[in-house]
This record gives structure tokens, sequence and C-alpha cells, in this order.
């Protein structure tokens, strides 16, 4: 935080594996997967922490983190003068030569980070997930409870709490009363008994209070040793949990399409649809928010080019790109070319996709360097892609990085 204001240090958990979105995680991390044409998934909690002035941030890396590392070294350099920065920090064995066993364990492992800081408060956030906030509201709530943790929910449909970790608050609406793991059918709240409160995973700790949890939680053999599944029922449990309700949480620029947005992109259907989201003329989620903008890395490449009878609608067309053929509801990252009398419709296709001479791909995601041949269709044979390549649950048919195209 600017000086005058509460100490916070920022800690962004981006070591997960990201199993469920292969195969755009086959070759690295899910929160270096790119979204939007431009961005990768970290950038949007960076940028709501960096906008909301917190300005030392650690993001805690393990699996497959190059791409990762390479993004934010090259895209998130802060002021040194001023003292601030963000950095990947990789898993480093400080507690012997074991890599982390969960979340919790990242911290415990990296406790090093927060000892050198010596903030007053310390905001652990997630790194896959795409909305708009303001930390500066779930933290000043936090000072006033005096809570040792405070957490940020969201409410989902009751039948969809097995996705997530559930947040049962007390009658007071704040204290956190109970905190169940993926419930198969959690009581709903008092005001609306067929929702939940759906933990973010988005915490503010005080710091003592943080420490204090890690060291208890690894001295229990039977922990999980993660921050969800550990360290905030123990806390709830003794009474120092409160709940953050992100629906009063307020960015400026925001609508009132767009307000309270937030998705898990943590599958290739919720992948997809939240990229859906983008392109209406009423977008669900606004990427021109300038008020609160999402920083990225900046492509020095030429303006996306139309030739040759090329035409696109309720689409993003990323820098780069050259479009001589037909696209509609679709995403293109940078360097996309369509060639004449190509059809991409309902698709993503990230950087460098090459759709050739006549053919079509529809409902689909295509990671970096895919080439599709003349001719060659995607999403037009259900029997021959589920043959060929991942289809997901929904039918979202996704092919990795330089994939080939049969």
């Amino acid at each position: 935080m600017r000086r005058g204001g509460p100490s916070v240090l920022g800690i962004v958990l981006a070591g997960g594996e990201g199993k469920r979105l292969m195969p755009l995680t086959a070759d690295r991390a899910k929160p270096a997967v790119t979204f939007g044409g431009t961005y990768r998934l970290v950038d949007f909690v960076l940028s709501n922490l960096v906008n909301a002035d917190i300005l030392r941030i650690c993001v805690l890396t393990q699996y497959k983190s190059h791409s990762l590392d390479r993004h934010i070294t090259q895209t998130w350099r802060m002021s040194s003068l001023l003292g601030n920065y963000v950095t990947p920090v990789p898993a480093q064995q400080r507690l012997g030569p074991r890599w982390y066993l969960g979340s919790a364990d990242a911290i415990l492992q990296s406790l090093n980070l927060i000892y050198d800081e010596r903030p007053e408060y310390v905001a652990v956030f997630g790194a896959d997930h795409v909305y708009r906030m303001d930390p500066r509201q779930m933290l000043a709530q936090h000072i006033e409870s005096g809570a040792g943790v405070t957490v940020a929910g969201i409410r989902v449909p009751r039948t969809e709490s097995s996705s997530f970790g559930v947040i049962s608050p007390g009658s007071d609406g704040l204290t956190v009363e109970r905190f169940l793991e993926k419930p198969a059918d959690p009581p709903g709240l008092a005001d609306d008994p067929e929702c939940v409160f759906a933990s973010m995973g988005n915490y503010v700790f005080t710091t003592k209070v943080l420490i204090e949890a890690l060291q208890r939680d690894a001295e229990d053999g039977h922990s999980v040793h993660d921050m969800g599944g550990s360290i905030l029922p123990q806390l709830t449990d003794r009474g120092e949990a409160q709940l953050y309700d992100f629906s009063a949480n307020h960015v400026p620029g925001e609508t009132t399409r767009d307000q309270g947005y937030w998705r898990d992109v943590g599958t290739m259907d919720a992948y997809y649809e939240s990229h859906m989201d983008l392109i209406a003329e009423r977008p669900a989620f606004n990427l021109y928010n300038r008020s609160w903008p999402i920083y990225t890395h900046s492509y020095q490449l030429s303006p996306a080019r139309f030739n040759a009878g090329g035409i696109a609608g309720e689409s993003i067309i990323s820098a780069g790109c050259l479009i001589r053929g037909q696209v509609t509801r679709s995403v293109l990252s940078p360097g996309v070319v369509v060639d004449p009398g190509a059809v991409v419709q309902g698709s993503i296709l990230h950087d460098n996709v090459h759709i050739g001479r006549g053919a079509v791909v529809r409902g689909a995601v295509l990671d970096k360097n895919v080439e599709v041949p003349p001719g060659a269709t995607i999403g037009v044979n259900p029997e021959r892609d589920a043959e060929l390549y991942t289809v997901s649950k929904g039918g979202v048919i996704a092919l990795g990085k330089g994939q080939q195209v049969s």
C-alpha cells in the first residue's frame, strides 16, 4: 500500500498443475494460459492488486513455470526506486528435500518473504480466476472487524456447491461458522436457501495469525496443508474467520452487467464459456474498462488486417492477425491467419494459429502454433473429432500447442 496506509504484502498462489485444463496446461502452468486474446490468467489477480496499490507481490510457482516466470519478469516491472516489485518465487525446498505439499505448505516454505517484508497484513490470492476486485475494500473490513482472516465469498447456486469450498456464515452474516470443502448437500443461506457462499480463494490475513496458523498446520500429520482445506477450517474453529461478500465490492468504471463477475476457469468448458462472455455487445465481463485496467504484455505487432473479402463479427481480433476468411463469435490472439474461404465460428485461437484455405473450425480451442491444413474440418464431425482430439464434457474441442491436424 502507499505510504501512510497499512503495510500489505501480496502473495499469489500460482503453483497448481491445472490438470482439468489440459491440453492447454500440457506445457505451462494454468496461470500462464492465454485468456481474452492477449492476457494471461495471472494478469487478472495482479492487475487487481496493483490497481489497489498493493505493490509488493510474490508469485509462488511450481509446476511448468517457465512460461509464467518469463511473462511476469517481462511484463510486471514495478518501480524499484520506491521498493515495489512483482516477483516470481519458485519452489526452493527451504524446509528439506520436498516440493510443496499444498498451498499452505507453499506459504510455510516461503515465510522468509514475510519475515523480510514485515507487513501488517498479507493478502493471499489465487492466480487463475477472471474478475475485477478492489482488495482495499476487503482489507478495510478485515481491519475494522479485527478478524484473523477474512475470506472473499460469492453467491453461487447450491447445486454447484460440490465444485467449491463453501462458507457458512453465522447469524451476524459475517462470522464464518463452518467451512465445508466441496460438499454435496450444504445448507442454503438464511436469506436465499437455494444459494451458498463459495470461497473465491482470496484471503486477507493479519500477519501474526497467518504465521501461527501455518506453524500449527505443519505440526498436524493428518493435514492436507491447503489454505482452503486446512487453514481456513482451523481459524474457523478458533472463531477468527470472517466472510467478505464479493457483491459489496465495487470498482471504478464497472457496469451493472459486469459488477460482481467472477469465473473459475479451471475446466475447458468454463474457459470456453468465459470467452463467450467477452464478445457480446454488452459483455458480461468488459475488457475495456480503462478506469480499472487489466494489464498485460504489449506485443510489438502491426494492427489486424482484413483482405480478400475477409470479415469478422462479434469477435475479438488481436494485433498482427490477417483475416481473409470468415470469423464469427470468436477470440483470436496475436498473429492468427485465416486464409480465404476458411470459416471460424465460436472458437478461441491462440498465438500464431493458421487456418488454411477452405478449412472449417467450430466450437474449438486451438493452442498456439496449430496449423489447420486447407480443407480440414474441426467441429464438423463429432465422432471423428472425439477420436483425434480432446473433447470436453460440453463438447468443446481442444488442441494443444503445435498439435497436428489430420
